[in-house]
């Protein structure tokens, strides 16, 4: 193998490796994310996980999300690293750009509404939602 080959193969990879790590969640995921009303400042996601479903890695740019249920999530950043969360129906919190893979770990539904941020919208980082 010549370094030449070598190398396109290794940024072929590497290219392919960050498009499938950063990917719509309503493209990968469509059973959990549904458009709701998109324009060219926002775009409103609904999201619904029955108990204990989980979610496929994707990004968000900066969002808000506001919790319609009570829940109890984990996610899973694109390194492996996990953080669990629990939300409260009618919480309100913002999200930094970020690639994850949610998941339901309650015995109930769980549903949120994730307001997606444009122009000037971070770059997905590997970190769950904060939460205050």
């Amino acid at each position: 193998m010549t370094p030449r080959f070598a190398l396109c193969c290794a940024v072929l990879c590497f290219c392919f490796t960050v498009v499938a790590s950063a990917q719509d969640p309503v493209k990968v995921d469509p059973a959990h994310y549904k458009v709701e009303t998109e324009n060219a400042q926002v775009r409103v996601l609904r999201v619904h996980y029955g108990p204990h479903e989980k979610s496929v890695m994707h990004s968000h740019p900066n969002a808000v999300a506001v919790y319609l249920s009570d829940g109890k999530i984990r996610f899973t950043d694109a390194n492996g690293k996990t953080q669990d969360n629990t939300g409260k129906a009618g919480q309100v919190l913002y999200t930094p750009a970020q690639t994850h893979n949610p998941e339901n770990t309650g015995d109930a539904p769980f549903d949120v509404i994730v307001v997606e941020l444009k122009g000037g919208a971070g770059k997905a980082a590997a970190e769950p939602p904060t939460q205050k």
